[in-house]
Order: structure tokens, then C-alpha cells, then sequence
């Protein structure tokens, strides 16, 4: 009986000595908020944009349209919500407002609104349904409303900030709870505003009062994150293609463009954003948004353009996989849900990431470490590795940085995927790692990263094979804690073939892998075992669309769209005569051409003009400018005029307008016009850039 008490005895003292000695780490830097905590947990969602823009075939209404087109006969939030939740999405953000300032609400700041429509006789509440299909689904819902109002008479004025707050107020009143807050930052420019069709400026730093208007969401909705280009919560990446940068700190301090200046939404080094901050001020990690079509509005001709499923993953990989969450772009159509493209390629995509992620190689894994904390095993040990707590972890000693985990499998096993994530209320601590893999005796490095934060998966090129793993901390700023380490394998497939065209009408069509062979079709459908075998380059001529896909035994792989305008073989550039400009008519969208106003730089008085020459009168029903597809926003052209000739003297306006979002969204612009028109000659005048002083145009074309 002694020995039993004196054991009993032992036992509780050692573990108090063992708990007392095997103190927490202490947090290094910034750490996440609760609201934070929960948008990292939340993963990716989907951003849903729906309004008089799916009606009017625009990506940004100039706030004049009439409500009476908004009308969806057979809209479905569950079926909307339900495709988010089929792919593995967690929440939705619906918006609730874009910038034509149409409320989807039966709000009482503007007439504006929902109820002006003839959709369920006025009576609707689309917000108030999203919001149920959420709740119904175990969904998370957020809001987007737009702080920018292109319909409002008001806006410019401190009276429309009043309005704007309102809409706040009564949106994170009415349909909470929230799990995030959106904000965007295409502020001031060319609108409707009651009528005065103008231009109208704002100071961006300044006219919103963001800090008194970020209180009403703190105060009605404590645990949504809010994003914007300056957070608070969570930060805008810097570009709308879905990725983060390959090092990616969830720690950020946003800067002004303008020396001295105070940032802004709007107004910010937004190209710091896809890296953010090593020593970053604040904990402020990066969302990447980034459409499931080619715009964020839904539009017919795009219907084929639908990303593929492995396209998404690669998307999940690059945001997800780097820290960042992704916020995958929605568009139901004019029927009010989302087409049944989208709907099936969301299903895939949520089935791939099951079958990639249903079963961590490592479980059941002997893992040994180079040092527990405190030799406590129990509150610190390499079982917490393979838990699926995301805050229970592996860590080390103070002072040791550089630690090492060695792993075996038990047995050989196939991966091509390292996942990695440290327990971030403690901070982003580490800088770099490896990962090796022991080939016969010799440990030989598979892997490497940086940054790791809430997420790393690191996507190997190639399948290995082994039995043992090694993973070896390289540069840290704090002592390790690790919550979890894994090992996956995505299912195998065969990648989208390439499909190019050359200026003659050839079209190739090339693939990065070998394959047994790639069949294609020109007629808008899918391609089977039994279409066209490429066997090499063919001739297209007129405008069309070309569809591929690569097979292998009994494997099909992803699909391949592309769009083609009329071939260029006798184009010729007439105007400017200085220069080559050969670039705009080379069917190749990544070369660019640059053009001077008449004055040598773009102002009102002074626009840049080209003018093409298409060697015979053609039937044009539609144009397409391609933006260049660099980050630099010099030389963007966002408002444009397009003119037909049969002479070059005598000239027909046929289309005029914006290129809306153009900087962050660089797909090519097709602008159908009116009617068809007949000419020979074609003239593109760039009225407005972004920044600079030149005109930057990839590529012209017409259908």
C-alpha cells in the first residue's frame, strides 16, 4: 500500500515538475484575432456576383439600368449555394451591392433596389434567401456591399457616406451572423449618379472614414473578418488570377503609392500584397480571388470557358497551399442559378480534393524528433502531428530553431504531396524547411519552402516513393511548433493540351506530357475517343472555337478552350506609320505593342489611335482587345472607342466604352456590337489609361 501511495506520489510530482518546466512558447510577432482564427479555418469560399449585370451582359454597371430586367424566373439560392458546398467550399460572399449600387436587399437608403424589380412582384429579399440556404446547409455566409455607388446622385458627398454606413447597418443587422466583411477598392470614376452622367473623384484615404465605418462591423458582426486592400482582417493579394506568391507571410504593413501618404482601399502598393511582409506590423493574411469563367458576371459566350477541375486545384495549391484563402468567383445566370457547366466542374473539383485529401500517408507513422520541448511528450510530443486539431503541436526548446523529424512510413508508400502547418496563434515562425526522402542509404532532398504559417502544401512534380521521410527546419525566427505534418498523393491525370494559333490560321495543338493522343473537335462540342486525332498543325480561317483533350489507355484528361477571331494573314497595320506594330496582329496574346497619342503621349485632346487594314470588306459582329498580361497597370487602356471604314477616310462609330476592371481581371475584352457592320478597315482608339502615357495592346481581333 506504501509503494502504491509513493508511486501514486511520484508520478503526480513529476508531472507537475513536467508541466511547470514545459512552458508554452511565447507568441513571435503579430498573431490572429478570433475572427482571423475562424477565416483561416474557413479555407475557401466562393464570391457570388448576381444583378443587373448578368442581364446587361457587363462586368460593371454604370448604375442607369432599370430594374425591370431583373427578373430571375427560377432563382435558387440552394442550388447556388449547394454547387459552393459541392466543391468544398465552406461559405459563400454574396454581393449585396456592386458598383451600379443595385441593392438585392429591400433596403430603405435607395430606391435602388430589389424591390423595383418584378421578381416575386417586388416582394423579394434575395439576401434574406441566401442566408437560409446557408443556415439549411451548414454554410458560412459573408457580404460584399460596394462602397462605390455609380447610381447614387449623392456620391462624392459626406451624405452618401451616411447612406453607405446605413446599408452597412442594416445588412449586418438583418442577416447575421457574418463570417466576413467585403470591401473593395474600385473607388471614383465615370458614372450615372442620378442623372448627371459624370466623372466624379474622391480622396480615397480620407471620404469613407474607414475607421468609423469599420466600427459598425466590429460592433454588429465582432467575429466577420473584414477585407479590403488594407484589411484590417484580411488583405487583397494584388492580382484576381487566384494565387499568392510562392513565399507568402501572413504578416503585412500596407504602404501608400504616394510617398507620405496614408493607405487606403484603392490606394495602396497593392503589388507588395502577393508576398506581404516578413516583419510585417499586422497579422493580415491575403485572400486570392479569382473567377470561375473568365468575368466575375455571367455571360453566354463564356459558357465553354469554364476552369476545369485540375485548374482549380492547381488555383488551391498556389492560395490555399501558401497560407492565403481562396475566393472562388460565382455567376449564376439569367435564370438565377448557376449553369450546368459550372455546377459539374464544381462537383469534380470537390471530389478531387476528397480523394487527394481523404488519407494522410503518415498516420500510423513512427515520428522522431531531434527535440521535444521541455522532453514533454505529452504536451509537446510528435503525436500531435497527425491529429486533426490545427492548435495542438509538435514543439521545440527556446533557442532551437533548426530541429529535424524523422519519419517512417512503415512501409514504402507513393506521394506527391507534403503538407505542413504551424500552430499560428503562436505567430509565423519559421522562414524555411526541407523535406527528404531516403533513396537506398542516401537521404536525397525532394522538397523545400518558405513561409508556412496556416497552411503549406508543397505539390512535387513528380510521384516518390519511400519509406522514410526527413523534414528538417533550415531558418527560423522563434523555436518550432508544428501542428501538423502529412503526406497525400492527388489522383493521376492528364493536363489541358496547349492550343495556339499562328497568323497564317495554323493551329497547333501540344501537350506537356506524353500521351497516347490528342483528339479535338471545331464544331462547340466535347471531345470524345472518337473525334479528330491531332496529328498536326490545321488550317482555320474563319473565327471559331477549338476544344481538346489528351488520352492515354482509358484516360481522359481535362478539356482545352480557345477562341479564335478571324485569321490575320493579310492584315496589315496602316496607322501608326512609325514603328512595328506588328504585335497587335501576331495571334499571340503575350506580345505587346505600344502607342503614342499624336501629341506623343495619351491625354483627351490627344488619344493613340490604330488603324488596321483587313485586306477586304468584312462582316464584323464583334471585337476582342487583349490587355498585356504583365502586373505593370502603365499603358492599360480602360476606355476605348472602336470605328469601321471602307476607305480609311470615312468613318462609322460602332462601339464605345470601359473596359471594366481591367487592371485586376487581364482577360481579353470582347465587345459585341450593336448590329454587324461591313468594312475594310478597322480603327481602335484608346481614350483613357490607367497610368502612363502610352497605350499597351497585346492583341486586336474580330469576329
Amino acid at each position: 500500500m506504501e509503494k502504491r501511495i509513493l508511486a501514486l506520489l511520484f508520478s503526480l510530482s513529476f508531472s507537475f515538475f513536467e508541466c511547470s518546466y514545459a512552458q508554452e512558447p511565447k507568441p513571435r510577432g503579430p498573431v490572429p484575432s478570433p475572427a482571423q482564427l475562424q477565416w483561416h479555418e474557413t479555407g475557401m469560399y466562393c464570391l457570388i456576383h448576381f444583378g443587373p449585370d448578368t442581364y446587361t451582359d457587363k462586368e460593371w454597371g454604370y448604375g442607369d439600368e432599370d430594374p425591370a430586367i431583373f427578373n430571375p424566373q427560377s432563382f435558387d439560392a440552394l442550388q447556388i449555394v449547394g454547387a459552393a458546398k459541392a466543391g468544398g467550399f465552406k461559405g459563400v460572399v454574396v454581393v449585396a451591392k456592386h458598383h451600379d449600387g443595385f441593392c438585392l436587399w429591400p433596403t430603405k437608403t435607395t430606391e435602388h433596389n430589389i424591390s423595383k424589380s418584378p421578381w416575386k412582384s417586388g416582394k423579394g429579399d434575395m439576401i434574406m434567401e441566401f442566408k437560409k440556404a446557408c443556415d439549411q446547409l451548414g454554410m458560412k455566409l459573408g457580404l460584399y456591399c460596394s462602397p462605390w455607388d455609380r447610381n447614387s446622385p449623392l456620391y462624392g458627398t459626406q451624405a452618401y457616406v451616411d447612406i453607405y454606413r446605413e446599408q452597412l447597418r442594416e445588412l449586418y443587422t438583418n442577416y447575421g451572423p457574418v463570417f466576413m466583411s467585403w470591401h473593395d477598392g474600385a473607388n471614383g470614376g465615370d458614372g450615372y449618379y442620378g442623372g448627371a452622367r459624370e466623372k466624379r473623384t474622391i480622396d480615397r484615404t480620407t471620404y469613407y472614414g474607414w475607421d468609423t465605418t469599420w466600427k459598425i462591423v466590429r460592433d454588429l458582426q465582432p467575429m466577420a473578418a473584414i477585407f479590403g486592400d488594407v484589411g484590417p482582417d484580411v488583405r487583397w493579394v494584388g492580382n484576381e488570377e487566384g494565387h499568392a506568391g510562392e513565399t507568402c507571410w501572413q504578416t503585412y504593413t500596407p504602404h501608400a503609392p504616394e510617398e507620405g501618404a496614408i493607405p487606403a482601399n484603392g490606394f495602396v502598393k497593392y503589388w507588395e500584397a502577393t508576398t506581404g511582409h516578413r516583419d510585417g506590423k499586422y497579422w493580415m493574411p491575403a485572400e486570392c480571388d479569382v473567377p470561375l469563367r473568365p468575368g466575375w458576371f455571367y455571360h453566354a459566350a463564356d459558357d465553354a470557358k469554364v476552369k476545369s477541375p485540375y485548374v482549380l486545384l492547381d488555383l488551391y495549391f498556389k492560395s490555399v497551399g501558401r497560407g492565403a484563402g481562396l475566393d472562388l468567383g460565382l455567376s449564376p445566370d439569367r435564370r438565377g442559378i448557376m449553369h450546368e457547366n459550372d455546377v459539374k466542374v464544381l462537383k469534380e473539383f470537390g471530389d478531387i480534393l476528397k480523394e487527394t485529401f481523404g488519407t494522410n500517408l503518415m498516420k500510423g507513422a513512427k515520428i522522431k524528433a531531434s527535440n521535444v520541448r521541455g522532453n514533454s511528450n505529452k504536451l509537446f510530443g510528435t503525436s500531435f502531428l497527425t491529429d486533426t486539431d490545427p492548435y495542438s503541436y509538435w514543439a521545440t526548446d527556446d533557442g532551437v530553431k533548426t530541429p529535424e523529424l524523422t519519419v517512417d512510413l512503415g512501409k514504402n508508400k507513393t506521394f506527391n504531396i507534403i503538407k505542413i502547418r504551424e500552430n499560428i496563434k503562436l505567430g509565423q515562425r519559421i522562414d524555411s524547411l526541407s523535406v527528404y526522402a531516403l533513396k537506398g542509404e542516401r537521404w536525397e532532398r525532394i522538397a523545400g519552402a518558405t513561409s508556412i504559417g496556416a497552411l503549406r502544401l508543397i505539390r512535387l512534380p513528380q510521384y516518390h516513393t519511400a519509406r522514410k521521410i526527413r523534414l528538417q527546419i533550415d531558418r527560423s525566427a522563434a523555436s518550432a511548433a508544428i501542428s501538423e505534418f502529412g503526406l497525400y498523393a492527388e489522383p493521376v491525370h492528364l493536363t489541358a493540351p496547349e492550343i495556339i494559333r499562328n497568323k497564317t490560321g495554323f493551329v497547333q495543338i501540344r501537350t506537356s506530357t506524353p500521351v497516347s493522343g490528342i483528339r479535338y473537335t471545331t464544331d462547340g462540342t466535347e471531345p470524345t475517343a472518337n473525334s479528330n486525332v491531332y496529328t498536326g498543325p490545321f488550317l482555320l480561317k474563319s473565327n471559331g472555337v477549338v476544344k481538346a483533350k489528351a488520352f492515354k489507355d482509358r484516360l481522359a484528361g481535362e478539356l482545352s478552350v480557345k477562341e479564335f477571331g478571324l485569321v490575320k494573314t493579310s492584315w496589315k497595320v496602316v496607322f501608326p506609320v512609325k514603328g512595328d506594330l506588328s504585335a497587335l496582329i501576331d495571334d499571340n496574346e503575350f506580345t505587346v505593342a505600344e502607342v503614342a497619342g499624336k501629341e506623343g503621349a495619351i491625354t483627351p485632346s490627344s488619344p493613340a489611335e490604330v488603324v488596321i487594314d483587313l485586306g477586304d470588306v468584312t462582316k464584323i459582329r464583334s471585337f476582342t482587345f487583349f490587355p498585356p498580361q504583365s502586373t505593370s497597370r502603365s499603358g492599360l487602356v480602360d476606355q476605348y472607342a472602336f470605328f469601321v471604314s471602307d476607305d480609311n477616310r470615312s468613318w462609322r462609330l460602332a462601339a464605345k466604352g470601359e473596359f471594366s476592371n481591367i487592371a485586376a481581371n487581364r482577360i481579353g475584352q470582347k465587345i459585341k456590337l450593336n448590329e454587324p457592320v461591313n468594312g475594310r478597315f478597322i480603327k481602335f482608339v484608346a481614350l483613357n489609361l490607367i497610368e502612363g502615357n502610352k497605350a499597351s495592346v497585346a492583341e486586336l481581333s474580330i469576329n
